[in-house]
């Protein structure tokens, strides 16, 4: 019989605790959150209902929600079937929560910690036998009721009874569109969607100097090849440089030697003296864009050169190019697609399954997690992975594993007509 979740409790009531509890309560599930201190569950109300966006559209389901401090209120976890740590990104502040909730949960309860990156094994290292059964990562996207995608992230020691009921609960209740990922470094779509950003940097300075403008890299790395028309700077100033370079770092140390994470972690300079300066994107006033206002109340949009180091108007690019074929392109424009947008391609093909069992579960996390129109594969089936083979072998490369297996199969693509996706292992295997 499988494991149902009726009910939710929600430790931590920040950004990401209130965005999970609010959808829940919106759901009509019981949900009790617990925070620090009484001032800060006084905070978490606030933000149900007046953040930007509140998680919570209908005051109503405020009815759903019971709040409690950790000193006071922790043994009321014994009666919630998922207890849900969202506390701040720190492994040691996690471990510590974790080990009480132990003590005081039901056997039959389910426990996750949602984070963005950091890792099961580092969470889970020396708990108890029950805890790492009934223990997994959720890595829930801002605005949770917005964004579409949840990685869950078991363990070796879950118990799949438990990674299924999340599944089920998180799909049909609360409409998430769930992927299964390895606990690996950044997991699933940051991994690829922020090496994207990463190698974007690098290779739009390479553009730069060829005479490229920085809205024609963002004209470049946006629509034409199916990304979100946001672009690349566009995308920075977005997440916030400062998140950006947090994580850069994290790839550069943690990821392993040959991966090509590592080499593109680190910023350029000019990035970095930006870091420095404070400059890290619309939550500080501008990045590498800025909107300023004009006596009359008009606004203008300026655009920091990366080159001159100083504020410029905007300018408006169009491309000869605005489809995918920009990749084979000779141009400047076509060489900053394949080398940003083709390696991180080819970044995709060599990590299954080192990060997730199958192709369709990275396809889905870049499509619900980043809205790209088509994940990694999709999009070497749209382009022809037999001309990406053809480009690689000509630049003297080699293959990567997912492009290597195709070939080997004689396949011509990743997804055929009868609702099967090719395997790490050179089978179809059905969706």
């Amino acid at each position: 019989m499988t494991k149902e979740i009726k009910s939710v409790a929600v430790l931590g009531g920040g950004t990401m605790g209130a965005g999970i509890a609010g959808l829940c309560a919106e759901r009509d599930i019981p949900v009790l959150i617990l925070e620090m201190n009484e001032a800060a569950v006084e905070a978490a109300k606030d933000r149900l209902i007046n953040g930007k966006p509140a998680p919570i559209d209908n005051p109503e389901k405020m009815s759903n929600i019971e709040t409690g401090t950790f000193d006071k209120d922790l043994d009321k976890l014994k009666n919630y079937d998922w207890i849900c740590e969202a506390i701040i990104e720190n492994a040691d502040a996690k471990r510590d929560l974790i080990k009480r909730v132990e003590e005081v949960r039901s056997d039959t309860s389910i426990l996750t910690s949602n984070t963005s990156g950091i890792l099961l094994k580092e969470i889970s290292e020396g708990m108890p036998d029950r805890l790492k059964r009934d223990l997994a990562v959720t890595h829930f996207f801002n605005p949770v009721k917005a964004m579409k995608l949840l990685e869950i992230i078991p363990g070796n020691e879950t118990d799949p009874a438990n990674v299924e009921a999340l599944d089920q609960f998180c799909t049909n209740t609360l409409g998430k569109g769930v992927v299964i990922a390895k606990d690996t470094i950044s997991f699933i779509a940051n991994r690829i969607g922020c090496f994207f950003m990463f190698i974007g940097l690098h290779k739009g300075k390479e553009a730069l100097d060829k005479g490229l403008s920085q809205e024609r890299v963002d004209a470049v790395l946006s629509t034409p090849i199916g990304l979100p028309s946001t672009g690349l700077y566009s995308l920075y100033d977005l997440i916030g440089l400062d998140v950006m370079e947090m994580i850069g770092k994290n790839f550069a140390s943690n990821l392993p030697d040959g991966d090509l994470g590592k080499e593109y972690g680190e910023f350029p300079e000019a990035e970095k003296e930006m870091i420095v300066n404070g400059q890290f994107g619309r939550k500080t006033g501008g990045g590498f864009s800025r909107m300023t206002k004009n006596e009359d109340g008009s606004r203008n949009k300026e655009t920091f050169d990366l080159l001159s180091r100083n504020w410029r108007p905007t300018k408006e690019e169009v491309l000869d190019i605005n489809d995918i074929s920009i990749l084979f392109d000779d141009s400047p424009e076509g060489v900053l697609a394949w080398e940003a947008y083709g390696t991180t391609l080819c970044y995709a093909a060599n990590l299954v399954p080192t990060i997730a069992d199958d192709i369709v579960s990275i396809d889905r996390a870049m499509q619900w997690g980043f809205n790209w129109s088509n994940g990694p594969f999709k999009a070497m089936d749209e382009i022809g992975p037999s001309k990406i083979i053809e480009k690689l072998k000509s630049e003297g490369k080699e293959l990567p594993h997912m492009l290597k297996i195709l070939e080997e199969s004689n396949s011509e693509n990743f997804y055929n007509n009868k609702g099967q996706q090719l395997s790490h292992s050179g089978e179809w295997i059905t969706l």
